[in-house]
């Protein structure tokens, strides 16, 4: 993920079609520990950020040496998880994992968390939530991974409440007639310049800088604590068979405890994530969730 767009997108698209590809090695025996010089293969999509050379290098000063299989489209890792051509891949959150899982009939697993990166409310009026005025207007984008994304924003900052609660499926047509303001669904790209004309807006983290604004202008975003933003965790992945594997509970580990690690996905990112090391056994609780709604909703 070489720009900070590339970097997020895996974090917010949800493809609801068939994931299909394919590319690289075998795995470790899952009893086994880190021996010396073993050699781990991590499916990526922008292995060229500079982060992962720094990875590289504290997963081998522990005995491991990480090789980097790098992906052009997110539709590839997976695949190549599932055929054993990777021991395990770094590049999606839970949603799309469980699309994919659906999909496919596989059953890849989480075994860690990074990040989430955080989808935020913006505004040209109001600098507080709170300020927004009952029956004003706020837009979200209008593609169904960040239209729901965007109303469980709105609903945690109290501006809307959502049918049933709310889920990975909202649309506009879920807001609740006692919501304080209006949503409009418009195009992701034009959110940003919708701003002088509504009270506020959801806008896609690859917009926001091309609209002269900053990850730290959002008046409200996902919240990480929020049981709603645990699907849109970004995670390690590995085939089922290897979800105990101790190599791979190191590999997570290094990456969430490497202060120069996270300093280089932060850089990379453009200050958008927000690391968190969220139980695996949550993780997995969250994908079994996500794949039902799927399955329910197909």
């Amino acid at each position: 993920m070489p720009t900070k767009k590339s970097l997020v997108a895996a974090s917010i698209a949800l493809p609801l079609a068939l994931l299909l590809g394919g590319c690289a090695s075998g795995s470790a025996d899952a009893g086994s520990s880190a021996d010396a010089n073993e050699t781990v293969k991590i499916g990526v999509v922008g292995a060229g950020d500079p982060y992962w050379e720094t990875y590289k290098d504290a997963a081998a000063a522990e005995g491991i040496d990480v090789e980097l299989v790098d992906f052009s489209e997110y539709t590839q890792p997976n695949p190549a998880l599932s055929a054993g051509e990777l021991d395990l891949n770094q590049f999606q959150h839970i949603i799309y994992l469980a699309t994919y899982n659906v999909n496919s009939g596989d059953d890849l697993v989480p075994v860690g968390a990074t990040a989430i990166y955080p989808l935020g409310l913006y505004s040209a009026k109001y600098d507080d939530v709170a300020d927004i005025p009952e029956g004003s207007t706020v837009a979200v984008p209008n593609d169904e991974s960040n239209q729901a994304r965007g109303l469980l924003v709105l609903q945690s900052a109290d501006l809307i409440e959502l049918e049933d609660g709310g889920s990975i499926f909202s649309t506009v047509a879920d807001v609740l007639p006692s919501s304080k303001v209006k949503v409009e669904a418009l195009d992701a790209a034009f959110t940003a310049t919708s701003l002088p004309d509504v009270a506020a807006a959801i806008i896609n983290n690859d917009f926001v800088e091309d609209a002269g604004l900053k990850p730290e202008d959002a008046i409200a975003q996902d919240d990480p604590s929020d049981p709603n933003a645990l699907p849109y965790v970004n995670i390690f992945a590995a085939r089922a068979d290897q979800a105990d594997n101790p190599t791979y509970k190191k590999l997570v580990e290094l990456y969430q405890n490497t202060q120069s690690v996270l300093d280089g996905v932060q850089d990379a990112s453009g200050g958008t994530a927000v690391f968190v090391k969220t139980p695996v056994k949550d993780l997995q609780t969250s994908l079994e969730a996500v794949q039902d709604d799927i399955k329910a909703n197909s």
